[in-house]
């Protein structure tokens, strides 16, 4: 219960934090530009003719008054939904009439008003409450929305839930999914929100209807709802957006034959080649690849692992076509990706129905990786080509997080991502993985040893060093090894961009480890590992974060870097990060960060624009 409620303390903090910045910086901006967001009370009376309008025809049609009395039972209440929480006094009641109104979410929430400007939907209904509650003498109105439970893991129990595991049939962990689904919606109460201003009597009547803990419940100062400000869109103000960001054409892939499908498998050959998304173009590259296994004769299978993709997802249409072009076809979609379940759910049907051997995962295993493997039959027998990724076969998220990709078609990882294929379809584990670590098999263990062989060179004098990428960093025992290379004097340099629960730069324990995180226009998602092996580098590259899940409840790969080419790429990726002085920022021993700024005769350098720069150069 104690750390519980540290973590009540430093959601609230956090949160007042992000409610001063909209409040003080975001806001005021915006004001600036000519584009403020408004107060209905603060607009000028055609401003509020025009939302009178807007009110009549566009949203009170389809508004839902729910009222809670002897006959009306207090409503359910969907997780995240903007709900105004209305107290309707009428001369003929003893008691105000309790009435809960959900702000609609099939309308626009950021109203623009003529003269520039916005107002929130929930504002609008605010100011117009009269007009549904004609009768009533006096009406008091405050926000209020809940965020209920969504655990990461389908075999996990929510609160309450029943212990004993559902018997499913054979083949059945769609019906385990869709079960989980319907108990998500109704998962219990983790956070209440209210607007400033509701009277305490009003926020424990509600929490006691929610059966809701009166501890989680949160005054929010402004606005709620923060991430509809992703939604927030000025037609005509190309200005205050970054500038379009184009990807190129990997300068490898620009002079293929489009219409002969050896040419890219051709190019692979010759040597292995980086992506690295988005700066390289995603469809002249992967997409490509997988439309080459389709189009070419002497291509004999096609398997893929879907984690998260998008709608209408060309993959999914170019994996149909290989079915029907008589290849085999098998792809792993995982049901159990947390929020994406019923989306998938719905690709593996319709896979099925084209004739794709679909499987869906391993039990108790979320799968995690991101592998694709063509088998394609050439003069000297059959020969694998494998794309082994950062990221997800998501077409609209190759634009917008960074990833990278490896195409080879190197033998021992060829063989490597067919054992992983094979236990993925057979649901056995393989002997061995060859060069591949795989979680949860032999990929902590790697990591242990390859940290440890680091502490040992340093000790002998030999030369070592840690430096890696990643998006969290959680797992307790991989951070005592961290703590203990360290200790041996190896020099730790960690891009972390989320979560760390490592602390850096402490006297005794981590003197040499040094943790920052980037943060730009980007979502940064790769990984990448390099070890300094007494002057000899590894690397890696791979789906896995040094976190518990990764490392023992997840099917896992990161595959090790053969490629010279390959290899000099990464080391020139993590200096250009580890040159920024404009997104990075640094963690320090008490846990705060620093934002990297560059000395008054010192050029900027932002690492994503680096990377944009270049590779518009190559």
């Amino acid at each position: 219960m104690e750390e519980l409620q540290l973590c009540r303390t430093e959601l609230t903090r956090q949160r007042g934090i992000l409610a001063n910045l909209v409040q003080h910086q975001l806001r005021p901006a915006l004001k600036a530009e000519g584009i403020p967001i408004l107060d209905h009370k603060d607009l000028s009376k055609s401003q509020k003719d025009e939302l009178n309008h807007y009110f009549k025809d566009s949203v009170q049609p389809i508004l839902s008054p729910l009222a809670v009395d002897i006959g009306h039972p207090f409503p359910f209440i969907s997780s995240l939904a903007l709900n105004l929480a209305i107290s309707v006094h009428r001369p003929d009641l003893n008691q105000p009439l309790f009435i809960r109104l959900k702000v609609p979410t099939n309308r626009p929430r950021w109203v623009p008003v003529s003269e520039g400007g916005f107002v929130t939907l929930e504002q609008i209904m605010e100011a117009h409450l009269k007009q549904l509650f004609p009768r009533s003498s006096r009406i008091e109105c405050h926000l209020f929305r809940v965020i209920r439970g969504a655990k990461d893991d389908p075999w996990d129990r929510y609160p309450g839930e029943q212990e004993e595991e559902p018997s499913y049939e054979p083949g059945s962990l769609i019906d385990m999914v869709s079960y989980e689904l319907t108990a998500r919606r109704f998962a219990g109460v983790i956070r209440l929100q209210v607007s400033q201003g509701m009277p305490q009597e009003l926020k424990l009547w509600i929490c006691r209807q929610l059966e809701a803990d009166p501890e989680d419940i949160h005054v929010i100062k402004g606005l709620l709802s923060l991430t509809d400000l992703a939604r927030f869109q000025v037609e005509g103000r190309s200005d205050l957006q970054d500038p379009p960001h184009v990807p190129v054409i990997h300068p490898r892939l620009r002079n293929l034959e489009l219409e002969d499908p050896d040419s890219l498998f051709a190019e692979i050959r010759k040597a292995d080649l980086l992506l690295h998304h988005p700066y390289h173009d995603y469809e002249t590259s992967i997409l490509r690849f997988l439309e080459s296994a389709v189009r070419d004769p002497k291509v004999l299978a096609l398997k893929l692992t879907i984690y998260r993709t998008s709608s209408r997802s060309p993959i999914i249409q170019t994996l149909k076509e290989a079915a029907m072009a008589g290849k085999q076809v098998v792809v792993l979609v995982e049901i159990t990706a947390r929020f994406d379940e019923a989306p998938n759910i719905a690709w593996g049907e319709e896979l099925e129905k084209a004739g794709v051997h679909v499987v869906y995962g391993v039990k108790r295993l979320k799968t995690h990786v991101k592998l694709g493997l063509v088998i394609r039959e050439e003069e000297d027998g059959l020969r694998r080509y494998v794309h082994l990724s950062t990221g997800n076969y998501h077409t609209g998220t190759a634009k917008l997080y960074q990833d990278l990709g490896i195409l080879t078609c190197n033998a021992e990882l060829g063989e490597g991502v067919s054992a992983v294929f094979n236990e993925l379809s057979s649901a056995l584990p393989a002997e061995e993985y060859g060069p591949l670590l795989v979680a949860p098999h032999n990929l902590r263990q790697r990591f242990t040893q390859l940290i440890r062989i680091e502490a040992e060179n340093a000790k002998n004098g030999k030369p070592s060093g840690i430096r890696a990428k990643m998006n969290q960093l959680q797992d307790p025992q991989i951070i005592h090894e961290l703590y203990q290379a360290s200790q041996a004097g190896v020099p730790i340099l960690l891009n972390v961009r989320g979560l760390c629960c490592l602390k850096p730069r402490i006297p005794n324990l981590s003197p040499t480890i040094r943790v920052y995180s980037t943060l730009g226009r980007f979502l940064e998602h790769g990984r990448i590992f390099r070890f300094e092996n007494a002057g000899d580098p590894l690397f890696f590259i791979g789906s896995a974060d040094w976190m518990r899940r990764n490392l023992d409840k997840r099917m896992e790969t990161i595959t090790p870097v053969f490629d010279a080419g390959v290899k000099q790429e990464l080391e020139e990726i993590l200096n250009i990060y580890e040159a920024d002085n404009c997104t990075a920022w640094d963690l320090y021993e008490d846990g705060h960060y620093e934002r990297r700024e560059p000395d008054v005769d010192e050029d900027k350098r932002c690492a994503q624009e680096t990377f944009i720069r270049l590779a518009a150069e190559l």
